[in-house]
This record gives structure tokens, sequence and C-alpha cells, in this order.
């Protein structure tokens, strides 16, 4: 088992950030690591690199306890926090030297995990000069100096151009082959892109953790509807098998059903019982976005 999460709780003050979570990572796994801002995402991944404790439960990774063998557990972890904290005075391979030296790693290391990351054209470059994508790049190179066999990547595309999520995208697949990933991103494309399993976050609880598939095949229905003028959520509420709903703009509401019995005709006489017309009424498809919604959305 590569990382062992068990009803880890984490409060800040009288704040609860992590609510008993739990959950197991394979390894040869990329899992990745979604929800709201301020569910716990980051909270849990600084638990797992051992920059925080928890105040209850137990994390284990590559069969190392935080709590009582925490340098190992770090030894065999790599880390990219969200903002990725460079000596940006320094050059690339100077800069690698130097982590290399705290890692204590052969230097011929370093030659490795800059063709591994694709920085051979910038590696003589001053890091304030490489464009964010390199940026990255150069993060990535050396959480993956010491070789670890677990790699914590928070936010690792955030602020890239297309162009360069998609380098960078490509280089952590191309690293996921070896090595266990734990992700945690914003951009659903990436999940789907990267991941055959997600586990969602919300409030400090896992809401789900399942592979994509499992959640793609789940019974739920996605209505949207457009109506003539606004109605109080309190009345769309009371529509059969509603699970949650949200309004996405102007008089527009996805509405969730936990049914397969096609609500169209409902949701229509419901507009047409309340003096509302309904200006469009379409059933979507399903895609982690919607996933998301419907697991991260109170009805």
């Amino acid at each position: 088992m590569s990382i062992l999460v068990n009803k880890v709780s984490k409060y800040y003050g009288e704040q609860k950030a992590l609510d008993k979570v739990s959950f197991s990572i394979q390894k040869g796994e990329i899992v990745g690591f979604l929800g709201p801002n301020g569910a716990g995402k980051s909270t849990l991944m600084k638990i797992l690199t051992g920059y925080l404790q928890p105040s209850s439960g137990e994390a284990t990774v590559n069969g190392y306890p935080l709590t009582e063998d925490m340098l190992q557990a770090q030894r065999s972890t790599g880390y990219l926090p969200e903002h990725n904290s460079l000596y940006t005075d320094m050059y690339v391979r100077e800069y690698l030297e130097f982590n290399a030296l705290i890692y204590k790693v052969p230097k011929s290391r370093i030659e490795e995990v800059i063709l591994q990351t694709g920085l051979l054209p910038e590696a003589n470059k001053k890091i304030e000069q490489l464009s964010k994508g390199y940026r990255q790049r150069v993060g990535l190179a050396t959480a993956l100096l010491h070789n670890p066999d677990v790699l914590i990547l928070d936010e690792p595309t955030t602020g890239l151009d297309p162009n360069q999520l998609v380098e960078i995208r490509e280089l952590i697949k191309k690293i996921g082959k070896e090595k266990t990933i734990f992700l945690s991103t914003h951009i659903m494309r990436e999940v789907e892109a990267l991941c055959e399993r997600v586990i969602i976050i919300n409030h400090g609880k896992i809401v789900a953790d399942k592979r994509l598939e499992e959640l793609r095949d789940e019974q739920v229905q996605i209505i949207e509807v457009e109506f003539d003028y606004r109605i109080e959520e309190v009345a769309l509420n009371r529509l059969p098998h509603l699970m949650n709903l949200r309004n996405t703009g102007g008089f527009v509401y996805e509405l969730y059903f936990d049914t397969e019995k096609d609500m169209r005709p409902t949701v229509f006489d419901f507009a047409h019982d309340n003096g509302l017309k309904t200006l469009q009424l379409n059933r979507k498809n399903k895609n982690l976005e919607n996933l998301f919604s419907e697991l991260t959305l109170k009805k």
C-alpha cells in the first residue's frame, strides 16, 4: 500500500478542516483529489508530507506511519506544493545541484531528472527567465531528485496556458508509469485525462471514492431548464427524486435526479402548475464536472 489514511481529522482551533477521512492508494495508481475551495485538500496533502500533524487518526506512506517514522516517509515522497517556491536567481542546474546536496543524491541523478522532465534546453538558464510551465518542470524535477515512490502534487497545473498544461499533463502521465501519484486539481478535464480513480472531498469529508467509469455509470439524471422568470429553490425542492440543484445563471437551473425515469415531462408539468414557461428543457450528458457539482452541492 503506497498511501493509507485512517480516520484522519484536523482542527484549526474550533474549525474542523478534516472529519475522519479514510482511504488507501495502491502502488502505481494516479488518483485525482477533488473538492471545492476550503474542502480540506491542501490540509490533507500537508499531513501526508509531514508538514502538518493530524488532530486524530493516522496516515502511512510506503508503510511508514507519519507519527512514528516521518523522516522515512518523507524520504520516499516527492512533493510539489500549490505555490511552487523556487530560488529564481539561481540557474536551473545550479538549483537542482543545491537540492541534490540536501537529498544526498549523486550528481548523475541531476542529469537523469533534467532529461526526464524535459529541462535540458533550459538547464543553463536562470529560473527567473523561465515560463510558468518550465518552472513547474523545475518543481517536478526537484520532487523527483531522490527517486521517491510516491508523488504528491497540489494543483500542479495552476496558471498554465493551454500548451503548457498539455506538456505538464503528458509529463505527469509519463512519470505515473513508474510512481504512485496523488494530485489535487480544479480542472476536471485534467482528472479525466490523467486519472482512473477520483476521490472527492466536501466540508472535510470524503463524499466519493470511485473509479471514473463507476461514477459515470451511477443512476443520476441531469436536466437543464430555463424558466421565463426566477423561482424560489424551496419550490424546486418539491420535485420528486430531486437530489441537488444549482442556478447556473439568470433563470437557468441544473436539476439532479436520482432515477432512470425521464424527468423532463415532470419538470414541464411543474412549470405549468406554477405559472412558468420553459424556454429550454434538456437532458444533459454526464461528465465529471456534473458529478462534482452533484456531490458537492447541498439540496
